[in-house]
């Protein structure tokens, strides 16, 4: 075995130990293992929310997107600092309101202020919906990772069944404590590791930032700035508000906000969250930096520059280095969105299914379907020909329908209604499916219409049309009933 895969063995094997250590002498009942028994404190929620951004999207979505996008790229560094501003207002109000009435999960949030079961059935369902691509990602990004550092002795495929098998078995052990412990070790590696790559490759191969962006404008002019057409300024702008205000919108950031023991947690945690983003910029340039030294990768192979730039530059030891540290990327998050799918579809489908079963028993069927919906998303792995990133904006599409009906909850009277809320959710993901199920776009449809409207974000069309369905149906539906009252 080379010494690149069994360091990557070594730190599997302390992340399982940092899970079977962080349930002792706690039962893992289903509030334990879903929410962590809701005591957490500043840092273990900074870790779990902030380090959400430090997944494999970032670890190789986000060099590949510089080595094969250029500057479009540099979005990813403008929609995860908006987000975290905006939870200072945002997370305190959600938990306050889940703590008083110990909710589990975001579609309970729904069932509970809209009083409809149905819709948190609903919302259950397009959240799990939204996050397989996302779990998609985080498995590809584990099957290149392992694939890459064996050097050749596995396969990608056989890398992907192998890392899945080790993530459902670390979920089911650790619970969403062990996911915060090794939350830990994830973002110190990852920071250390981008650093320190961001820094070293880029002086190492052109002399220092300058003259690699240099180099690599005389070589592909045009290529640092934003497009004329197509991911234009348009796309750059509509993207970032999409996935900024969609950010908290995935069921398991939703869901992490109930671990905290307080609401300051959040109004601290928002203070610093932006600056974190800055580290996005050193992986960045490793991107950048492998454009010129390993070229030739199109296409979602662009995800592999980083570790082939690593392979091309740096001992096997080294190598396992970054390998493990790109396996945590994908292990946190890949067990916080097996362990929220899960408990969504226990708790919040088969639950109102079946209103008999009391939570142990809930409990139990979420561990259980863990090996299920893992085997879901290899199937789909296997099969996609998707890069990272676009995986990951096609389930902002999704989850992002779910924000008007959220923020017409809040008022203790929410302004909408059940009827009004479904509608709009309804006509924001027919309208996402449409798009993405037809390969449309706005260009396509309106091909003379200017490039500012054409190349809007397609989950931003649907979230307007999704917002003026809602509005017009929860008002219909409020003079419906005050001409009954009448």
């Amino acid at each position: 075995m080379n010494p690149a895969l069994l360091l990557i063995l070594v730190f599997l094997a302390l992340a399982f130990g940092l899970g079977l250590w962080a349930r002792r002498g706690r039962a893992m009942g289903l509030e334990q293992w879903a929410v962590g028994g809701r005591g957490f404190g500043t840092i273990f929620v900074f870790l779990l929310m902030a380090g959400e951004i430090y997944t494999t999207f970032a670890f190789l979505g986000a060099s590949g997107w510089a080595y094969g996008r250029g500057g479009p790229t540099f979005y990813i560094l403008c929609y995860g600092a908006l987000a975290y501003s905006l939870s200072y207002f945002l997370l305190p109000a959600i938990w306050r309101y889940a703590t008083r009435l110990r909710l589990h999960s975001q579609a309970d949030f729904f069932a509970s202020k809209y009083r409809s079961p149905a819709l948190g059935v609903a919302v259950a369902l397009v959240g799990v919906a939204a996050m397989l691509p996302y779990l998609v990602l985080q498995l590809t990004g584990l099957g290149i990772i392992v694939s890459e550092t064996s050097y050749g002795s596995l396969s990608t495929s056989g890398a992907v069944w192998l890392s899945t098998a080790a993530l459902v078995a670390y979920v089911i052990v650790s619970g969403v404590r062990g996911s915060a412990w090794t939350a830990v070790v994830k973002d110190v590696m990852i920071l250390a590791v981008a650093v320190a790559l961001g820094v070293y490759l880029p002086h190492h191969y052109y002399g220092g930032y300058r003259p690699m962006f240099e180099a690599i404008e005389r070589a592909k002019p045009g290529f640092l700035a934003l497009p004329a057409r197509g991911l234009s300024i348009s796309w750059f702008l509509s993207t970032v508000a999409l996935t900024a205000v969609g950010f908290y919108m995935w069921p398991h950031a939703f869901g992490s906000c109930y671990t905290a023991r307080s609401e300051e947690v959040f109004r601290r945690n928002a203070a610093v969250m932006p600056l974190y983003q800055l580290v996005l910029l050193f992986v960045f340039f490793t991107g950048f930096a492998a454009i010129l030294k390993v070229p030739g990768l199109t296409g979602a192979q662009a995800d592999l520059s980083l570790l082939r730039l690593s392979r091309l530059s740096f001992p096997p030891w080294v190598v396992g280095v970054i390998g493990a540290a790109g396996l945590l990327t994908a292990l946190v998050p890949g067990s916080m969105l097996l362990m929220t799918a899960a408990t969504i579809l226990a708790k919040n489908v088969y639950r109102v299914l079946v209103p008999a079963a009391d939570e142990r028993a809930v409990g139990r069927l979420a561990r259980s379907l863990v090996p299920g919906i893992a085997l879901v998303a290899v199937l789909i792995t296997l099969h996609a020909g998707s890069g990272i990133v676009p995986l990951l904006l096609m389930g902002y599409n999704l989850v992002t329908q779910l924000l008007p009906a959220l923020l017409l909850s809040l008022p203790e009277r929410p302004w909408a209604t059940p009827a009004g809320a479904f509608a709009g959710i309804a006509v924001g993901e027919a309208t996402v499916a449409w798009l993405s199920l037809s390969g449309l776009t706005l260009a396509r449809m309106f091909p003379g219409w200017p490039a500012a409207i054409t190349d809007l974000n397609v989950g931003l069309v649907a979230l307007l049309a999704n917002t003026a369905v809602l509005v017009a149906v929860s008002a219909a539906g409020r003079a419906v009933n005050a001409g009954a009252r009448a």
